[in-house]
């Protein structure tokens, strides 16, 4: 599947040309990473403890949702190091012999980042597992019955996995991880201060009234906050005074369609199509889609989720039905006796 060269403002996932946005952005060391206090605390003892010994670190792997800091983590973890970081990814390797040729040019001590590791090809997985174990891969030389295996000795190294989707790993490859750190989805304060810190390294004045009110519409997630922040910026440059104060970042955030709660145009499409024409449902997710005009898989993965984790959707065997709070957000009137009213979605 192809990425898209352009995503809702709203999505947490990135697109190549902002990822040199972002990069600008990152803090360096792991006291300068907002948020995620219990997996900075442990990633710490982890890492003095290992430099303590004189010894690389236990293999990491970083899960969540996209757009928390998992990669950003990696790359600081290079840093409290002082090891270089090799960055690849699971769909990259597609052959064994594509991640020997990794695994035999890396230095004692480098970091080796693989992000989405539970899309890596099943041959690829198990040299991955004696390579983190034994630090050691076996190359196939020849072919057919005169193929032998060399075995070809890896100084130490320490593999840093993220993965947006935990469950999907192999079991023998997540044992293989010393250290599993989950990270979650921020608090409002967590991300105001995310904002202020990214200002301040975009060098623009930002005032205490901006920051909260675009923390509380960045749906728990420093990539959606940063890049309402850059919009925010370039509202106040065109049409604003230059200054980032409220006005202008409610002004910008209205242009751009991102309401007090989080939701962008296509968040209320599908509300206002579930309560409007479905009277609340339940329905089913490609009836659904159709009715907004959407692949269904665009609804599932970039809308469905946060509108039930904020309450305004619910998931049920029958399909997809409307909460109370996606009817009082539109300003409408639960119909009486609807499957959407909070009653009637108890039975499910």
């Amino acid at each position: 599947m192809t990425e898209p060269e352009e995503l809702p403002l709203t999505s947490a996932d990135a697109v190549p040309p902002e990822r040199a946005a972002e990069a600008a952005l990152r803090p360096r060391r792991l006291d300068e990473f907002v948020g995620q206090q219990v997996v900075r605390d442990q990633l710490s003892l982890v890492l003095d403890a290992a430099s303590g010994r004189g010894r690389t670190p236990e293999h990491v792997l970083l899960s969540g949702p996209p757009g928390l800091g998992k990669t950003t983590l990696a790359m600081i973890i290079a840093a409290e190091l002082s090891a270089p970081l090799r960055i690849t990814s699971g769909p990259a390797i597609q052959h064994a012999g594509d991640l020997a040729a990794i695994l035999s040019s890396l230095d004692e001590g480098e970091v080796l980042f693989i992000d989405e590791i539970h899309r890596l090809a099943r041959p690829v997985e198990e040299m991955l597992y004696i390579a983190m174990e034994d630090f050691r891969v076996d190359v196939i030389v020849g072919k057919g019955v005169g193929a032998t295996s060399i075995p070809l000795d890896l100084p130490p190294f320490t593999v840093v996995g993220a993965t947006t989707r935990a469950g999907l790993l192999p079991a023998p490859l997540r044992d293989r991880f010393g250290f599993i750190g989950h990270l979650d989805f921020y608090a409002p304060d967590e991300l105001r201060e995310v904002v202020r810190r990214s200002a301040a390294r975009l060098e623009v004045q930002l005032e205490d009234s901006a920051s909260i009110e675009i923390a509380t519409r960045s749906r728990g997630t420093p990539r959606i906050a940063n890049r309402l922040l850059r919009r925010v910026r370039d509202w106040a440059q065109v049409r604003g005074s230059g200054e980032l104060d409220l006005a202008a970042a409610k002004e910008a955030l209205r242009v751009y369609e991102v309401d007090e709660r989080g939701l962008d145009r296509l968040d209320r499409a599908v509300l206002s199509a579930l309560c409007g024409r479905f009277a609340g449902g339940p329905v089913g997710l490609s009836t659904l889609a159709v009715a907004v005009g959407e692949e269904t898989e665009t609804v599932e993965t970039m809308v469905e989720p946060y509108l039930v984790r904020e309450g305004f959707l619910v998931r049920t065997p029958r399909g997809r039905a409307a909460s109370p709070a996606a009817w009082t957000h539109l300003g409408l009137e639960p119909p009486a006796g609807s499957e959407g009213t909070a009653p009637m979605l108890g039975r499910f």
